[in-house]
């Protein structure tokens, strides 16, 4: 589905790399990749060796990086970001990486993901004095370094590191160091390739692809990795018995031409839609999928089905920033703008429209309505997810049960909703297997907690008026 319009958001993307002449450049194609993660912002710091440059701003990476603004940066190593906003949360101080500066030297911070502890954490920092800038949950961690004293870095990092609760994967940098940390249970993606003699990291290895950089491996739970002129050196600072992927990654956030923990998300996409064949084998004419994270799906389930594959809708990719809006009535028009049927593919066709998830109902009703009015003498929808029923604190923007139709509703009732002649949901089970990610692997668990409610870590009771995300 569309990000923009159906109101289900990934919060960000990061990317770093340690040690290349052509820092900045780099980050820039590695952030452009990344860009699918996060529109309302983007930014990155660079370190010349001696002192840290940052540059951000509202917009997407092109409207941010423009050819001036690059001509006049320079540096060695570089961490990046871009950022989705949700409401209330916006604003050109919220853009990362975050650039903090003291007498000790520069620190920068860029986080992918949400600490469901931050409020706890920022009271109590609060009231020893400290000072916030931002909305940001990710300036909590430089207010916990910097009250580690003057003690090494590392140590500082590590102690603050093991304070947060939640998801998260931290670039940290300073003049002469890069630390990368990625929480116990591994909630959120994160890669480290080479490129040459340099280090790159990225939230999906298509930023690692685009840059020419070899994948190395997929970072652990609970690790800190740290690059400096000695080289690089991996060590714990929390221990994790299981992974805990965020299952939405491979079912609609990451790019297909990533790997997740060692799973294309293609082929991991392809399957669930294979799966849903089984689970629902439908009499039907024509299967189409939403563009754009349900074309693979649609394209697995015409394969198990052999009802053939047809683009009956089309993305307008020609549609500027203006409709990325949170307003109900903008998000309806949105779907208007950028998508359109083909009255030559469904006209008089049994339809299967194959999407990832259903969030409040509104954009999915949008389309079966466009559907009909395009002469589709029958509409069956297909999720390749099982119904969102709980909200999720680790960095989508779904954070109380009211936003999700599924949570008051039964399946029936949102069939009636959305106008559909059927209405079919990838069992949890399904999903697990054909994600390929099954229940209980040592180190290739999933969290399903917008699907089962079972969350991997603890929940603080204001988790849902956290402060702002990222």
């Amino acid at each position: 589905m569309l990000a923009e319009i159906k109101g289900l958001n990934e919060e960000c993307g990061v990317f770093g790399v340690w040690g290349h002449p052509d820092a900045a450049q780099i980050t820039y194609y590695g952030l452009h990749s990344l860009q699918h993660r996060g529109q309302e912002g983007a930014g990155m710091v660079l370190s010349d060796g001696n002192k840290l440059t940052g540059v951000k701003g509202e917009g997407l990476v092109t409207e941010v990086f423009t050819a001036e603004k690059m001509q006049g940066l320079s540096g060695v190593s570089a961490i990046g970001h871009v950022r989705y906003a949700t409401a209330g949360g916006g604003g050109y101080e919220n853009v990362q990486p975050f650039l903090f500066n003291s007498q000790s030297g520069g620190l920068a911070l860029a986080h992918n993901g949400n600490l469901v502890n931050a409020s706890q954490l920022k009271g109590q920092l609060e009231a020893q004095g400290s000072i916030f800038q931002t909305t940001s949950d990710t300036e909590v961690l430089a207010h916990l370094i910097k009250r580690g004293g003057f003690s090494e870095l590392r140590n500082r990092v590590k102690n603050a590191l093991s304070m947060l609760k939640g998801a998260y994967a931290f670039l940290i940098m300073t003049e002469t160091e890069m630390m990368v940390a990625v929480d116990p249970q591994g909630l959120r993606p994160l890669s480290l390739g080479k490129l040459g003699d340099a280090y790159v990291v990225a939230s999906e290895t298509c930023a690692l692809d685009i840059v020419g950089a070899e994948f190395i491996r997929d970072f652990e739970p609970g690790e800190l990795v740290v690059l400096n002129e000695e080289g690089i050196h991996s060590e714990r600072f929390a221990m994790s018995s299981q992974r805990s992927m965020c299952t939405m990654e491979y079912v609609y956030f990451s790019r297909p031409d990533s790997n997740i923990d060692g799973i294309n998300v293609h082929t991991a996409r392809k399957n669930l839609g294979k799966r849903l064949a089984m689970e629902a084998l439908i009499d039907a004419d024509v299967v189409t999928g939403v563009p754009d994270s349900s074309i693979s799906v649609a394209i697995g389930y015409a394969e198990a089905s052999g009802i053939p594959y047809e683009m009956g809708l089309i993305k307008n990719r020609y549609v500027g920033r203006t409709f990325i809006q949170p307003s109900q009535s903008l998000r309806e028009q949105g779907v208007k703008m950028k998508l359109a049927p083909v009255r030559g593919v469904v006209e008089g066709k049994r339809v299967v429209m194959v999407d990832d998830s259903i969030v409040r109902g509104t954009t999915s009703k949008r389309i079966v309505s466009m559907l009909k009015e395009a002469g589709a003498k029958e509409v069956h929808v297909c999720i390749s997810s099982p119904p969102i029923k709980n909200p999720c604190f680790y960095g989508i923007d779904t954070s109380s049960k009211e936003e999700l139709i599924a949570s008051e509703k039964s399946v029936e009732e949102i069939r009636e909703l959305i106008g559909a002649d059927s209405l079919t949901f990838l069992s949890v089970e399904g999903m697990v297997e054909g994600i390929g990610r099954p229940f209980g692997g040592e180190s290739r668990g999933q969290c399903l907690a917008c699907f089962t409610g079972n969350y991997p870590t603890e929940i603080y009771d204001n988790a849902e008026a956290s402060i702002q995300k990222c």
